[in-house]
């Protein structure tokens, strides 16, 4: 699936260090050369400047930004010069940290990795902050919603191509009986199919789901879970249904009336630029008939929005 920031062709490594020196020395910041760079050069490339900058110069380029820039255009620019999984870990420690933890951070990264990246993500978190993430999601969350976070972290999901028919047929009757067919809902069945079976066995479940209790599997979840755990689940089957369409769905309420969830809408355009932002940008046209980009340069100003436009294309 193809991103919206590619390989800058005419690279030369060295000659970004200085122009990212030049642009932060004296008095003042030249913020549109930052933007220049860090914007046209993909993830390889930033690494491969943030690594170099050390050496020619002595200093940390991320260091540098901070004394420089500030606010989302700093979050942005220092976001960019992390690997993913890096990044990823660090949006989970901030989803956690201080009163109150952020679901939404936490429920979207995780389903949003296959099993490599969460094993990847897990790694990261234990080096940069000394602690496993699983204890801190566990720590931080309750319920059922503590049970679907602490069984995605295993990162266990069965990615093979094969659909066994009877078996989907089982478990589409078995999330019917745990959820619908019964008082109360028997949440703990939700959570062994949605997290341990294929996302191509799943898509025929969720299929025979409607057939067996005429009406989809999103509807019941609304209609038999409240709070994190309803968010939780719809997540995991928005995900599952289709991958594009739900990351444009979060992107709009990072949007959509009055403020903005800046941690989202930076978390989705870094992460995915070089993944899926393509299919994302379609399915956001799609959805609200008005671009990706038209909402941004709506809800965003400054070197923040220029720089996130940038990467959208």
């Amino acid at each position: 699936m193809p991103g919206t920031v590619k390989a800058f062709e005419n690279f030369n490594v060295e000659e970004d260090c200085k122009e990212l020196r030049a642009s932060m020395k004296g008095l003042g910041t030249n913020e549109a050369k930052i933007i220049n760079i860090l914007g046209k050069r993909n993830l390889e490339q930033r690494l491969e400047i943030s690594a170099r900058y050390k050496t020619m110069f002595g200093k940390d380029l991320i260091g540098e930004l901070k004394s420089e820039l500030s606010s989302n255009f700093l979050r942005l620019c220092t976001n960019l010069l992390l690997t993913i999984p890096e990044f990823l870990a660090k949006e989970m420690k901030r989803a956690m940290k201080g009163g109150g933890t952020d679901e939404i951070a936490l429920i979207e990264i995780l389903v949003g990795l296959d099993n490599k990246g969460i094993q990847d993500l897990r790694h990261a978190y234990k080096l940069m902050f000394k602690n496993e993430v699983e204890r801190d999601v566990v720590g931080e969350t309750s319920g059922s919603f503590k049970k679907l976070a602490g069984s995605l972290l295993q990162g266990k999901r069965d990615e093979s191509e094969e659909i066994d028919v009877q078996l989907a047929k089982e478990d589409a009757e078995e999330l019917f009986n745990a959820g619908i067919n019964r008082f109360g809902t028997d949440e703990s069945r939700f959570n062994s199919i949605l997290v341990s079976r294929s996302y191509r066995h799943l898509k025929m479940v969720f299929a025979e789901y409607k057939r067996i209790a005429s009406e989809d599997i999103e509807k019941s979840i609304k209609t038999e879970m409240t709070g994190d755990i309803e968010l939780g689940f719809l997540s995991v089957v928005k995900k599952i249904k289709n991958c594009p369409t739900y990351f444009a769905e979060e992107l709009y309420k990072s949007m959509k009336g009055l403020g903005t969830d800046d941690d989202q809408l930076i978390r989705i355009i870094v992460w995915r630029s070089e993944i899926d932002l393509v299919e994302i940008k379609g399915a956001f046209q799609s959805l609200y008939a008005k671009s990706l980009s038209e909402f941004i340069k709506d809800d965003t100003s400054g070197d923040f929005r220029t720089l996130l436009l940038l990467i959208v294309g």
